[in-house]
């Protein structure tokens, strides 16, 4: 969960009204956050420091309470958000109802998208503030919601990068476009020197916060650039904006740009920044629109700030919320989490609500988002206890269990390995080659660690021993998990398979023992040994580059392949770093329910 820090008498001057630390914890709990740490600005900065700690508060130490929010809440990422949302559960506020102003097409401010920009970051998004004030403590928390925003939903900047600017010191309209490095010139923001745009990805190598960003354009032949009338260049997104557009606490007018790889995203950060400081604005909740052209012709205004609009029965909110409330209890809970809910009646003569969801809130996307807001807002606690009429584990599960059971019993230990792993790893260090048809690659990884979602169980078991491959021989362990492979005739186009695997490592390979924990597993399943028989199981030579040729052998289950085992290929093993010999056994535990 994200972690908010605001000043807690900047943030009860601005609710209204003073509260203990339990009085405001409570609050917390009651809204569904938490009152994570009470601390104060020096103590921050002495634990940064790594300084002796001082127990001692003085009476002039701003205090600083540190609160932790849903991932999902773009909208509490600030003392704003959390200031008016906790207004509105009081009911002491009621929901704004954010505008755009009413300009005039001909006077509002354009921005034109270049055919180029498709080839590295596609999307942009713009609005205005107008008539902004800001003091010292509205500036910061302004700052600070574009850096959690930038950590959070825009995954660092790979999929949202937002750009600020003082509207006075910029004309438009403006352009988007995609250039050459070598073609872009400007003053960095922070900056007296013009840099050229690849010479300025060498400067930032040295930045301890924007060299982790370089990568996300730095090998692209064309880098994304915004310009205004005058050429005059406001940010290289998603690294950096220009110094003579910087934004400061005398600022009235305020440009925002959003640039992305992912318009949905770009849309709600968008709409985050603007309805959480347009309220600082000289017409309260109002933001001005910007026209953005597309290469393809196709214009379009932003940001969108209508609500968005969902139909919820009572009877649903009520079964998923575990109450029976009425409808009018219902719509003011629902009420409290900024949503608006207009009762109506069914054909069927059934309670249906009309759900007006506002900007604010892009975490609501279905009906049980909905009830988790009529649960958080009537109080979990309060919420009736009963038990359920029947909880059965699923048979899948309950198989696992007597699986996992019966091979601890002959000796092996469980391992858990990471689901995901290396396309090295999945691939190169097993001798597989990928045929692209099974395995599922991750598209945007966080790191080359996590590529691929693991087609077998493999890879983690030996990357198990050569973490313990100092541990005393002979190692057994057995893990029984997920791997997932391409199937195009499910909807999101793969499927889960449950997998058993298990490795010996000693002095010799033991292949022997990885053979009789197969039979055994056969047996204690209930499938006879009956070669070339559908009704039971029988083992059949086999090659697969993982296994040393020769000693290897399928398991064929009812005329199906559900598996195979053998002495590890010592290629396979020096790829891990592991001495020793091994053999390895892995089969579809589903084949056999």
């Amino acid at each position: 969960m994200p972690t908010v820090s605001v000043g807690r008498d900047l943030l009860f001057q601005a609710l209204g009204r003073s509260y203990t630390q339990d009085e405001f914890d409570e609050l917390c709990f009651e809204f569904g956050i938490e009152l994570d740490d009470v601390t104060t600005e020096k103590a921050i900065i002495r634990k940064e420091k790594h300084l002796k700690e001082d127990d001692e508060i003085a009476a002039n130490d701003e205090i600083i309470y540190k609160i932790d929010v849903p991932a999902n809440r773009y909208d509490l990422l600030c003392l704003e958000g959390l200031v008016q949302s906790l207004r509105i559960f009081c009911g002491v506020d009621a929901v704004p109802n954010y505008t755009l102003a009413a300009v005039s097409k001909e006077s509002m401010l354009k921005m034109h998208v270049k055919p180029e920009t498709s080839m590295i970051r596609p999307y942009v998004v713009c609005a205005v503030l107008r008539g902004i004030t800001f003091n010292e403590a509205r500036y910061n928390s302004f700052i600070d919601l574009q850096d959690k925003l930038h950590q959070n939903i825009c995954r660092r900047r790979t999929l949202v990068a937002i750009g600020t600017h003082d509207l006075d010191t910029i004309e438009g309209p403006f352009t988007y476009e995609a250039l050459p490095p070598s073609d872009i010139e400007f003053k960095p923001l922070k900056q007296v020197e013009t840099f050229r745009a690849d010479k300025l990805m060498e400067f930032y190598k040295s930045d301890l916060k924007l060299k982790k960003y370089l990568d996300i354009i730095e090998g692209s032949p064309v880098f994304p650039v915004i310009y205004d009338r005058n050429r005059t260049v406001l940010s290289l997104p998603p690294i950096i904006n220009g110094a003579h557009s910087a934004i400061s606490l005398k600022t009235k007018n305020v440009f925002i740009e959003c640039t992305a790889t992912d318009l949905t995203k770009a849309k709600i950060v968008l709409n985050t920044m603007v309805t959480m400081f347009s309220v600082y604005c000289e017409r309260k909740f109002e933001v001005e629109p910007v026209e953005v052209t597309y290469p393809d012709g196709k214009s379009y205004l932003c940001p969108e700030l209508s609500p968005y609009y969902m139909k919820v029965s009572l009877s649903y909110i009520n079964e998923i919320a575990g109450l029976s409330l009425e409808a009018d209890k219902v719509a003011g809970l629902l009420n409290k989490m900024q949503l608006y809910a207009e009762p109506s009646v069914s054909e069927d003569n059934e309670c249906i609500f009309t759900v007006s969801v506002p900007p604010t809130r892009s975490d609501v996307l279905h009906a049980c988002d909905v009830a988790e807001d009529v649960a958080i807002a009537y109080g979990f606690n309060k919420i009736p206890q009963h038990t359920p009429t029947s909880i059965k584990p699923l048979p899948l599960n309950q198989f696992s269990d007597l699986i996992r059971a019966e091979v601890a019993q002959t000796g092996y230990t469980e391992v858990l390995t990471w689901i995901l792993c290396s396309y090295k790893e999945n691939f190169q260090m097993l001798n597989r080659t990928d045929d692209k048809s099974t395995a599922v690659i991750i598209g945007n990884p966080r790191s080359a660690d996590f590529e691929v979602v693991r087609s077998s169980l493999m890879a983690g078991i030996l990357k198990t021993v050569a973490h313990n491959k100092d541990h005393p021989k002979p190692i057994k362990i057995f893990e029984v998990g997920d791997v997932a492979v391409l199937n195009e005739s499910k909807d999101v186009g793969a499927a889960n398979r449950r997998q058993l695997a298990a490795l010996y490592c000693g002095a010799t390979s033991g292949f022997e023992l990885i053979h009789g924990l197969v039979d055994r597993i056969m047996e204690v399943t209930g499938a006879p040994f009956v070669h070339g028989d559908k009704t039971g199981y029988y083992i059949e030579r086999s090659d697969e580059p993982e296994f040393l040729s020769g000693r290897q052998a399928s398991i064929i289950y009812k005329g199906k392949h559900i598996g195979t085992f053998g002495i590890v290929h010592p290629q396979v093993l020096e790829n891990f770093g592991i001495p020793d010999p091994c053999s390895f056994m892995e089969l579809n535990i589903e084949s056999l329910l």
